[in-house]
């Protein structure tokens, strides 16, 4: 697996369009999170979280007491939906670092107990659209760990049979409706599915795995729960699948998959389910589509690739589908745009990109409740 690069997220409310909001600088629409991996992002290096919030325009600005310490190598970070709680998958010290998260300002506060322990490598984490559950892909161990969620104060409880075997997994993409799980395996170039249990933990689909790209890395599921996208990281392309409603299997779209940039790392769907976007790290851009909304098929957005910064490892749309977030981490900060909510093309937010840590490679948002 050496020659195969593995460095490196429930619709919330609808929708204030790209240009439709009424928000002005300087007044807080939402906050931004940005895992920081350290340099060299080898494993070994202490990591951080940057936290932001976000002013109508989609500008950023560091909230006091930031960056937040976590742990070693912090690759990835989450949130819950009720934007209570942030996770952090941590890939040196292969644990998950818990905070709340201050309703008011965005700072973020340990969790007691945490971190919680995970597997070797912890790549990348997720939350179920209800809160629930929390869903770590530990890349050298071949598991996933799952874990409930105290709705009080977040702490993390591993649900049993955890940790799940589960290929090579570099992501977890939880299903809209809480029923299924779709994990990129970067070693055996297919995606696993589970039947999510009342209880958190995954049962494997008799028909998984389904066949992918070269190094699948990253999976999104359209939030109306009809499509799943995964880029290819070696491939350079985004295989695209239907969602059997019933039983939670994958079947390909027509024209899958579909070019994208060169080392595709992270996709994203915005939350009307039209527009698809994916961070290509070695062509340092991202691509943007259209979502057929009857096929699934994706159609490049007039304009695409939209430049970035340097190694775009990762992405977000955030809540309100009015803005888009990537981490650059090569150049230590965060390309912000504004989404045409009729196009899906991408304007840069003036300002952008913004200040990180070192090697942010990861990012989420979280809108006031």
């Amino acid at each position: 697996m050496a020659t195969k690069r593995l460095f490196s997220s429930c619709i919330i409310g609808l929708l204030a369009l790209a240009g439709a909001g009424t928000a002005l600088r300087g007044q807080t629409v939402g906050f931004a999170y940005v895992a920081n991996c350290g340099s060299p992002c080898d494993g070994t290096m202490p990591g951080n979280v940057s936290a932001y919030s976000i002013d109508g325009t989609g500008a950023l600005t560091q909230i006091a007491g930031s960056p937040f310490p976590a742990g070693t190598a912090s690759h990835s970070v989450a949130v819950d939906p009720a934007g209570q709680f942030a996770y952090v998958a941590n890939l040196g010290s292969n644990d998950v670092s818990a905070y709340s998260i201050d309703a008011a300002t965005g700072a973020l506060t340990p969790v007691a107990g945490s971190p919680f322990p995970a597997g070797t490598a912890s790549h990348s984490v997720a939350v179920d659209p209800a809160g629930q559950f929390v869903y770590v892909a530990n890349v050298q161990s071949n598991t996933v760990s799952a874990y409930a969620i105290d709705r009080t104060t977040g702490a993390l409880t591993p649900v049993a049979g955890s940790p799940i075997p589960s290929g090579q997994p570099t992501a977890v993409a939880v299903h809209p409706t809480g029923q299924f799980a779709y994990v990129p395996s970067g070693n055996t170039d297919n995606v696993s599915a589970y039947v999510i249990k009342r209880a958190g933990g995954l049962l494997p689909l008799c028909s998984s795995p389904f066949p992918a790209g070269t190094t699948p890395f990253s999976a999104a599921v359209d939030p109306m729960g009809q499509f799943v996208y995964v880029t290819n990281d070696i491939s350079n392309n985004v295989s695209a699948y239907t969602i059997d409603g019933i039983t939670g299997a994958l079947s390909a779209v027509a024209g899958s998959p579909f070019p994208a940039g060169l080392s595709p790392r992270s996709v994203t769907v915005d939350p009307t389910g039209r527009f698809t976007y994916v961070a290509n790290l070695s062509s340092n851009d991202v691509y943007a589509y259209s979502i057929d909304r009857t096929t699934g098929a994706l159609t490049p957005v007039a304009g695409s690739p939209f430049p970035a910064g340097s190694g775009p490892g990762s992405m977000t749309v955030n809540g309100t589908g009015q803005f888009v977030y990537v981490p650059n981490g090569g150049a230590g900060d965060v390309s912000a745009y504004a989404i045409d909510g009729t196009t899906g093309a991408l304007t840069p937010v003036a300002g952008s990109p913004f200040p990180a840590g070192m090697v942010p490679i990861s990012v989420t948002t979280t809108i006031p409740q």
